[in-house]
């Protein structure tokens, strides 16, 4: 079982995640690389759209990310610009893609549910409504340059937020009484209504058109949607796959 996952875990995500960086190339990043044009004085960090989208807008920059300066003033590495930046991102996708593979298949075992490509597909989609969706609600996606703020304050808000969506989907959808489904409506509502940091409107307007902006937004949605049901859709193709080529090598010998 143990070599089970793992195999199916990795080949999910090592698939899945080359095609959505693959789709990333056409789709977010360069709307990053116009953003970048905007950001003026700030140090140079930038974040590729799959390393936004899961936290928020928490900007936890990473592949997409040029030489800036810290707080002495030394220059920090980072990727060049060209086959380096894409390499790097393409790598970060892969690493989230098979980490949304495990966390399927762990959520699916421990539900005990039945590992095919319909039920990882459904629970992709409900991860997505939980970890991407649902944050997104109070911090949308956003681009290098935007004012945004605390970087601490919005992962709190992101954690707590993805983890009472996943508790407020499970009752919805898995409570077996009416008061456990009639709980998940204050559960799933409660961060929204304690409300997502943001920066005070005297901090000033952010650099960054709100036309890119926007644009950035739902593409990145959309592109972290795929991720999810993509990683789903391979999670119950090779689960089934691998599954049948161990019991066919079990029953040979």
């Amino acid at each position: 079982m143990i070599t089970r996952v793992f195999a199916v875990g990795l080949l999910a995500g090592l698939c899945a995640g080359l095609i959505v960086a693959l789709l990333q190339a056409f789709t977010t990043t360069p709307l990053i690389i116009d953003a970048e044009r905007f950001e003026g004085g700030h140090s140079h960090q930038h974040a590729s759209a799959m390393h936004e989208a899961p936290f928020g807008g928490a900007k936890l920059y990473l592949a997409h990310a040029t030489a800036g300066a810290d707080g002495d003033g030394h220059s920090e590495w980072a990727p060049e610009d060209g086959l380096e930046r894409t390499v790097y991102t393409g790598v970060a996708t892969i690493g989230t893609a098979t980490g949304f593979a495990f966390i399927l298949i762990a959520a699916m075992l421990l539900g005990g549910e039945r590992i095919t490509q319909n039920t990882a597909l459904g629970w992709g989609a409900a991860a997505f409504a939980a970890a991407g969706l649902a944050p997104a609600m109070g911090l949308a996606p956003e681009l290098p340059g935007m004012m945004a703020e605390d970087l601490f304050a919005r992962q709190q808000w992101w954690i707590m937020t993805a983890a009472m969506s996943a508790v407020g989907l499970w009752l919805l959808l898995r409570g077996e009484t009416g008061w456990l489904r009639l709980l998940a409506i204050p559960v799933l509502l409660a961060p929204h209504l304690w409300g997502a940091p943001h920066p005070a409107i005297e901090a000033g307007a952010s650099a960054v058109p709100a036309e890119l902006a926007a644009r950035f937004a739902a593409m990145s949605l959309a592109v972290q949607a795929v991720l999810w049901a993509l990683t789903g859709f391979l999670v119950g193709t090779f689960w089934q796959r691998i599954g049948a080529a161990s019991e066919a090598e079990a029953d040979g010998r």
